[in-house]
């Protein structure tokens, strides 16, 4: 079994304490960060919320611990460069899960839709759509964590509840199905009888 992990910060309101907010200086952000485990449905597996100063490689740590701990049938986990490092040598040592980076493209600026990654930038957005969400206003983490859990109950009933789609016949257009583990059809090509000229008999 296959996963998606990523991570997004969002501001705090003035609720938020002082010692479980931080300021990520990469998105210039205020507030907390929340770790984010999918399957490759888009279904949370783990929901994690920290502040946001740290590293994305150190809440990674204890949340793919939980993780073989829930689930122990994961064995491979895609995320983006800030997870590797020393992270993919440690999870596979310790856990025997496998680390794959996708490093974004040379020619990026700005978001991209990227192999792997999409699963779970797409389960961030759900989360996003409700309201609730764009802000952290919670006191206590517990309650952080519940707010996206929230989310994703709703949206699991909803595809309970609505007719099953078809199944998609083309192949998304990011990750294109790989044609060289398919075995090539063998072409037979058939020769043309050669003519066979008999000698002549000779008259006695």
């Amino acid at each position: 079994m296959a996963v998606i992990l990523d991570s997004q910060s969002v501001k705090a309101a003035e609720t938020v304490g002082a010692d479980t907010r931080g300021f990520d200086g990469g998105k210039l952000i205020n507030g907390r960060k929340r770790h984010l485990i999918v399957d490759t449905r888009g279904t949370p597996l783990t929901v994690m919320v920290t502040p946001a100063s740290p590293h994305d490689s150190i809440p990674a740590r204890d949340q793919l611990f939980r993780l073989s701990l829930t689930h122990p049938e994961v064995t491979v986990a895609w995320a983006d460069s800030a997870y590797g490092g020393t992270l993919t040598t440690g999870a596979h040592s310790a856990l025997g899960l496998t680390l794959k980076t996708v490093p974004r493209r040379k020619d990026q600026d700005g978001f991209a839709v990227l192999a792997k990654r999409w699963r779970v930038d797409r389960a961030i957005s759900w989360i996003m759509r409700a309201r609730r969400n764009v802000r952290d206003y919670e006191r206590l983490i517990s309650h952080s964590e519940a707010h996206p859990t929230w989310t994703f109950i709703t949206l699991m009933v909803r595809r309970l509840t609505r007719p099953p789609r078809p199944p998609r016949t083309t192949p998304h257009p990011v990750e294109p199905v790989k044609t060289a583990d398919k075995p090539k059809p063998i072409r037979i090509r058939m020769q043309q009888p050669q003519t066979i000229r008999l000698a002549p008999t000779t008259l006695r």
